[in-house]
């Protein structure tokens, strides 16, 4: 059953709220469907809040051929939640919040929202010099593996990392928050449009055809700003006597 065959995910959500936890204070639909972004395979995210709960969960359910995922929080567990993506920068949770469509509200849900909001709108930490040395040190490392194999097998496993630690770098060092799987590309996008494509068309060249020249080239454009690649008089937990 494809997603336009599927029963209304905003009918299939109240309904699912009204079964499993018809006595919550709140309830949100969030995910694909709400940006309108749903395939074949999207999921329905549905965030709770219930007042009598003891610790929050997550689960995953099927309802009308709707795979669901609920998240099932109280009234002050969603915050450790909040915390924990900010410090790793990836704001899954307050995310889902503030996108999300009210499918109730006992008068809590705009309280969340605006906490969520007000994360998202803050950004992730700064990085200290510190953290962008030690990055630029492990993004020359990578480049360096993926310049001096010869062997396809190993090249590819190496462009992923050095795809996933690029990226990070920009993001970060940008103030912007970073994400996992699709959010990657996302999360360009959305810092600077033209760098995405630009970026994504010279791993997809690599993918294709093996050239490594334009990754190399960006690597080295995104690292110059910060003092460029980074081996000699690197060093990382070493203790000095006097």
């Amino acid at each position: 059953m494809n997603y336009l065959n599927k029963l209304n995910p905003i009918e299939v959500a109240h309904h699912f709220v009204n079964k499993y936890f018809p006595s919550c204070l709140g309830a949100l639909l969030a995910g694909s469907v709400v940006r309108n972004e749903a395939t074949e395979t999207s999921d329905l995210d549905i965030v709770i809040f219930e007042k009598s709960l003891s610790s929050s969960y997550r689960e995953s359910l099927k309802e009308y051929d709707w795979d669901i995922e609920v998240f099932v929080h109280n009234l002050t567990s969603y915050k450790h939640f909040f915390e924990s993506d900010y410090e790793r920068a990836r704001p899954s949770l307050p995310r889902m919040v503030s996108e999300g469509i009210i499918l109730k509200d006992e008068g809590v849900i705009e309280v969340i929202k605006k906490e969520a909001n007000d994360l998202l709108d803050k950004g992730p930490k700064k990085w200290s010099e510190e953290t962008i040395r030690i990055k630029r040190y492990f993004i020359t490392d990578t480049l360096k593996d993926f310049i001096g194999s010869s062997k396809r097998v190993e090249e590819l496993f190496i462009a992923n990392t050095l795809a996933e630690l690029v990226s990070e770098f920009v993001l970060r060092t940008n103030r912007k928050w970073i994400g996992s799987s699709k959010w990657i590309i996302r999360s360009l996008k959305q810092n600077n449009e033209d760098f995405a494509e630009c970026f994504v068309e010279a791993f997809d060249v690599f993918y294709k055809t093996g050239e490594k020249k334009r990754i190399i080239e960006i690597v080295d454009e995104v690292l110059q700003p910060f003092g460029g690649r980074l081996f000699e008089g690197f060093s990382l937990g070493k203790n000095v006597d006097f």
